[in-house]
């Protein structure tokens, strides 16, 4: 075993590429994954819940659009591609993810497109009429707060976020928590033990 996690900035792990294959919103995918990234083997199952049962962007969303965790970038390659006109920024903390996920948007011909960052490095004047995630509840509750803290401020005013999270793993005590902290929280959609909460101010 090694100290690695998908949250580690830099992973040491040899990074043994795959590629991963799905399909949402009436497309398929074919993406680029190595270990040492969220989820490397599959497309996430609550990742698939999301994309499945959130409102994909529109055709002619112009965002900008936030991808927060990014991975290796399937979330952002699909707001990319349903929205061919947005500009998607997506965001990890992990080096290895935010090169796959910059890969990838080459891949679906959106590389001009998607702009690749760590986190402190997204200029703090950007807002966004779109935020999706399925966030990194393993880093510990206090943690998640303050990464919803830090993103969920930055949408524009009549934005939306899309956000999934297993029952078991604190769906519902996150879902009061965010009303708590004064935001519209709908469960927009429940399926394979995840919940999909639509977020807006």
């Amino acid at each position: 075993m090694t100290g690695d996690h998908y949250f580690t900035a830099e992973p040491t792990t040899a990074a043994r590429p795959r590629e991963v294959e799905f399909s949402a919103g009436g497309r398929d995918y074919t993406l680029a994954s190595a270990s040492g990234v969220f989820s490397a083997n599959r497309l996430d199952p609550g990742t698939a819940v999301l994309l499945r049962k959130a409102d994909l962007p529109a055709h002619d969303t112009t965002g900008p659009l936030l991808d927060i965790g990014c991975g290796f970038g399937p979330i952002t390659c699909v707001l990319a591609t349903s929205a061919p006109a947005a500009t998607v920024w997506a965001v990890d903390v992990n080096e290895r993810a935010r090169e796959l996920t910059a890969a990838n948007a080459a891949r679906v011909g959106a590389a001009d497109r998607v702009r690749v960052v760590a986190p402190d490095d997204l200029p703090a004047d950007v807002t966004f009429a779109q935020i999706w995630s399925n966030p990194p509840i393993h880093i510990g509750k206090g943690e998640l707060h303050g990464l919803l803290h830090r993103w969920l401020p930055r949408l524009t005013p009549d934005g939306v976020a899309w956000l999934v999270v297993a029952r078991h793993l604190g769906g519902d005590s996150l879902h009061r928590w965010l009303v708590e902290q004064g935001w519209q929280v709908e469960r927009h959609a429940s399926q394979k033990g995840y919940r999909v909460l639509r977020v807006t101010r």
